[in-house]
């Protein structure tokens, strides 16, 4: 679904990524994982358009996408929940899941059943602001915005970021369901090792704007690639 081919990119003259390439299958879950600073996020906004890319290329379900804008490649398949969340504190939690329409036909402008199945507790405050609801809350709001645009991938920057621990399980337990049942590429961009060593099918570790290892989940114990994650 996704590949990155020997990505660099710049903010000015300072090079946040250096020759990155990584891929996104169907069905699976990828994520990638390194300390603050690393590259991680500068690489989400790479793939979602944010950020225009030096060097390599990038490429969604054979389709360059060059120097498509945000919104093509939304229109294109890839949702994207953004480290922070930024929902829209003034709007409704059905506003701010509405906001997921922009990139859909107008026949297919409504919030698929599986986004209340998934987070119950949107259904029950469709009416309250955004602004209004738990950190915790308003990641699920976010992944469901997310979700309302029918992604072929869904990109996740830190969604455990400042989470309690039982909406961290409801949260892990959502993006599972999703892999299983509806075949999503699931890019994931986490610190928490745990996180990741559960739900990972395939992870990669970014160290000073590089790709230091990739493989199996199982590879995160390997000390040699543990030193990459400790501070």
């Amino acid at each position: 679904m996704l590949t990155v081919s020997n990505v660099d990119l710049y903010y000015g003259a300072a090079q946040a990524l250096r020759d990155v390439s990584l891929g996104a299958e169907k069905g699976q879950i990828t994520c990638v994982l390194g300390r603050n600073g690393v590259g991680k996020t500068s690489l989400l906004r790479a793939i979602v358009g944010q950020q225009p890319i030096k060097r390599g290329e990038i490429v969604l379900d054979g389709h360059v996408l060059g120097r498509e804008a945000p919104y093509n490649r939304a229109r294109r398949g890839i949702g994207f929940v953004p480290q922070g969340r930024e929902i829209f504190p003034l709007l409704t939690v059905k506003e701010n899941l509405q906001t997921g329409y922009a990139p859909l036909k107008v026949a297919d402008r409504s919030i698929p059943d599986h986004v209340f199945e998934l987070f119950p507790v949107l259904k029950d405050m469709l009416s309250r602001r955004g602004g209004d609801l738990s950190g915790g809350q308003q990641q699920q709001l976010a992944i469901g915005r997310a979700l309302v645009t029918r992604p072929q991938l869904l990109v996740l920057d830190e969604p455990t970021e400042g989470i309690q621990p039982s909406i961290i399980k409801d949260i892990g337990r959502a993006i599972r369901f999703l892999k299983d049942q509806s075949g999503l590429a699931i890019l994931l961009v986490e610190q928490y090792l745990d996180f990741c060593r559960e739900l990972a099918d395939k992870v990669y570790v970014m160290d000073r704007g590089e790709i230091v290892f990739d493989g199996p989940a199982e590879g995160l114990d390997d000390p040699a690639v543990r030193k990459h994650l400790t501070v």
